[in-house]
């Protein structure tokens, strides 16, 4: 994508309306490059000052805050996130249907699948100029345990 396109995605007084033939394309290729770990693929996607916010932040980048900004934190982010993803519940697994109201595109991620429980998650985007200028990763009541159970395991090796 252009970069006069990526450059500012968060100024609404900017941006073209996105599409819902971008917004399925975001929907589609998002997963698939997370999947592949395919992070400068990944990363075609985001406006560059896009904001992510998830908890896993700063579980994965020993940082304060849950909160990552531009394209440099994001591939950070992505790249460490992407070697340490080694766990057995991230299934990727959805059912194909997701929200657009125009501005925003959601999505999850369901605990129970036809092959067991994964990491529960819900994906918000907010995009413009048909990328991702914010994107918020929520986390269900499974995934949070898991999160915990990881932190408190690590806490007391040390």
């Amino acid at each position: 994508m252009a970069d006069d396109l990526r450059s500012t995605g968060t100024s609404h007084a900017e941006t073209q309306p996105t599409t819902s033939q971008q917004a399925q394309f975001i929907f589609d290729q998002w997963d698939k490059r997370a999947r592949e770990r395919d992070v400068p693929r990944l990363l075609d996607l985001y406006t560059n000052d896009a904001v992510l916010e998830s908890p896993l932040v700063p579980r994965i980048l020993d940082q304060p805050g849950g909160v990552v900004r531009g394209t440099t934190e994001l591939e950070r982010f992505f790249t460490e996130g992407g070697r340490r993803r080694p766990d057995e519940l991230v299934r990727w697994r959805r059912d194909g249907t997701y929200l657009w109201d125009g501005r925003i595109l959601f999505w999850e991620y369901q605990r129970a699948t036809p092959d067991g429980d994964q990491i529960d998650i819900a994906e918000v985007m907010e995009l413009a100029n048909g990328l991702i200028a914010a994107h918020r990763i929520y986390w269900g009541w499974f995934g949070t345990e898991r999160l915990i159970t990881n932190a408190l395991q690590r806490a007391s090796a040390r």
